[in-house]
């Protein structure tokens, strides 16, 4: 019989459409299942409007049959079918989609809807198969026909002996290669892999035929349906349980653990969708990693079409696990890449909002769930409040929690204002390795000695989060250790600093590089000496910032405080007076002693040791 050439485009075409599309081989069988499917949903709307079509479900199911010994592939289908013209039209012309037709001249009911729109799906086959035969006899036809290609180079069409109306697709696969085996594709335990992945909820059965020996001298064969059909997204709330939720979390392996929460959104408005997240109880292993991978499972009408879809979740919020399926995606000829992400953002927006005040729920309604939530994903909560110039920070600023030194556990930003008295200017926060490191901190005394709550901030993303937020409900951020707390003193301090202005002058001096001045503290009570800043750049900054691997050396402007109400300071007035090499001495040991209170390295431990060697004798 003479080939027919492919009557729309070239064979480079359909060489870029076989090499080039699809990422992975294995989705060919996702594209002939989709297929099939629709063949028998196209019955299914025959019978809508022909009373002599009657469509019991039960009748209908795909098959697909491995042969290792023929080295071929069969997927059948109990669809619609296909007659001569239409074998011409849709598989003989690259890119033209006999379900698209269909689609335009029957109004769709009950919920179903046609898969394929597109007709490059079909030679998805040709990846894994040197010779693709279908044979097809269509619904009211008598006559049965195949159609053969091996490629590019064309097709032919001829009768067939076909009994059944349906379709049988049967794939000659191809010889193992150095970078590819094919040998995969004949494997009943791969098979079955590839179809839960992809098609584990298209709604007809999906069978295979699974070995079984009864006696030793005979092997015997039961069908077996592979696929589940009904996805748990698609049936009513009221229907399901916690456990039946849990069930479908392990199942998608979305983690080892047991989700603290799950959602169920069902949208039918101007893009429908349905989605199941979890906001998983432990941190993956790898979550901090450059290896972990964020993203929801995207379906299509039931049909896998990405296994992660970054683009559904922002990095903030990149712990939630799930799937989103929605019928209204535009997809391309190969359905692994989105034609636009307007639909995309449309469910994004609508999902970003739904774990948020499900999360706000979790704070509101149950806080030790909320907190075992926020100790393993609370720092991504504040890099999200960080990145992107403070972007999302109002979207999670009331999702943060942060230790509390009056109420001595984790406390909301909101729970902290509402605590404020009348007087209090300011929010303010400590910063430091630990919250007992924090507790013993000499910035911290003015501050709790007039009876304000502090924040502890123990992370190093903590004060980055806090400069980006600026104010919470028009109160500002305040460090314990900035040049200026706000609390105004009884006495007059510009005094002190006249009075005392020679002898920091010369302490500055003596520390030339280290401090940019020396003066009397505001804040201290009980210990001699501390370190603050002036500038945006703090001491904890300073310390974040010179640990990454782009060390820029940045340098916080610091500022020797000095309590002048403290035994020591007698001390330091003495060898002013008296012993220039004494100040000299004393000035180096309160400097060493304010970087160890900060927790920063000594310059020169040895000196320093050796320093108070010389005090002690």
């Amino acid at each position: 019989m003479a080939k027919k050439e492919f009557q729309a485009e070239s064979k480079r075409l359909l060489e870029m459409m076989i090499n080039s599309i699809y990422t992975h081989k294995e989705v060919f069988l996702r594209e002939l299942i989709s297929n099939a499917s629709d063949a028998i949903d196209k019955i299914y709307y025959k019978a809508l409007t022909d009373e002599n079509v009657s469509f019991d479900k039960d009748n209908y199911y795909i098959k697909v049959i491995p042969n290792k010994e023929a080295r071929t592939l069969t997927i059948i289908d109990t669809g619609i079918g296909m007659t001569k013209d239409e074998l011409e039209n849709n598989l003989g012309t690259i890119a033209k989609s006999g379900s698209l037709a269909f689609k335009g001249e029957n109004e769709l009911k009950d919920g179903y809807d046609i898969i394929g729109q597109f007709g490059v799906g079909f030679y998805a086959a040709f990846m894994v198969a040197d010779v693709v035969t279908v044979k097809s006899k269509a619904l009211g036809s008598g006559e049965a026909y195949k159609w053969e290609s091996e490629g590019a180079d064309g097709y032919t069409i001829q009768t067939c002996d076909k009994e059944e109306v349906g379709t049988e697709i049967i794939l000659k696969i191809k010889e193992n290669s150095e970078d590819e085996i094919y040998d995969d594709y004949l494997e009943e335990y791969r098979l079955k892999q590839i179809i839960k992945k992809y098609s584990d909820f298209i709604r007809y059965p999906i069978k295979m035929d699974e070995k079984t020996s009864s006696d030793e001298s005979e092997d015997h064969t039961e069908e077996q349906i592979i696929n589940s059909m009904v996805p748990i997204w698609k049936k009513n709330k009221n229907e399901l349980t916690d456990e039946d939720y849990e069930k479908f979390y392990n199942e998608k392996h979305y983690g080892f653990d047991k989700p603290i929460k799950h959602l169920h959104i069902s949208v039918d408005g101007t893009i429908r969708y349905n989605a199941i997240l979890f906001i998983p109880e432990n941190i993956p292993f790898d979550y901090y990693s450059k290896e972990y991978e964020k993203g929801l499972e995207l379906y299509s009408n039931g049909v896998l079409i990405m296994s992660k879809c970054s683009d559904l979740l922002p990095d903030y919020f990149s712990f939630v696990k799930g799937m989103v399926d929605s019928e209204d995606l535009s997809l391309n000829i190969s359905r692994e890449m989105l034609q636009h992400d307007r639909q995309l953002k449309l469910i994004s927006k609508n999902i970003n909002k739904k774990i948020k005040s499900e999360l706000q729920n979790l704070l509101k309604n149950d806080r030790e769930k909320y907190e075992a939530f926020f100790k393993s994903f609370g720092t991504q909560l504040k890099y999200g409040v960080y990145s992107d110039f403070g972007a999302n920070k109002e979207m999670l600023q009331d999702l943060l929690l942060f230790y509390s030194s009056k109420e001595k556990k984790l406390v909301t930003l909101d729970e902290y204002v509402s605590r404020m008295p009348e007087e209090q200017k300011y929010i303010y926060y400590a910063t430091g390795e630990s919250n007992e490191r924090i507790a013993k901190l000499p910035q911290t005394e003015l501050v709790a000695d007039k009876g304000y709550e502090i924040l502890f901030l123990t992370e190093n993303v903590d004060e980055f989060a806090i400069k980006m937020l600026m104010t919470y409900k028009e109160k500002e951020f305040k460090s314990v250790s900035s040049g200026d707390l706000g609390i105004e003193e009884d006495h007059d301090e510009s005094q002190d600093t006249e009075e005392y202005k020679e002898l920091f002058d010369a302490m500055k001096n003596i520390l030339a590089g280290k401090v940019s001045d020396v003066r009397v503290s505001k804040r201290l009570k009980t210990h001699p000496v501390c370190l603050s800043t002036d500038g945006e750049v703090t001491i904890e900054m300073e310390k974040v910032l010179n640990a990454m691997p782009d060390n820029q050396n940045i340098k916080a402007d610091k500022v020797l405080e000095i309590n002048t109400n403290h035994e020591v300071f007698k001390s330091l007035k003495a060898s002013y007076e008296n012993d220039k090499e004494k100040l000299s001495l004393f000035t180096n040991l309160l400097y060493n002693q304010a970087l160890l209170i900060e927790g920063l390295p000594i310059q020169d431990p040895v000196e320093f040791t050796n320093d108070i060697c010389k005090v002690m004798v």
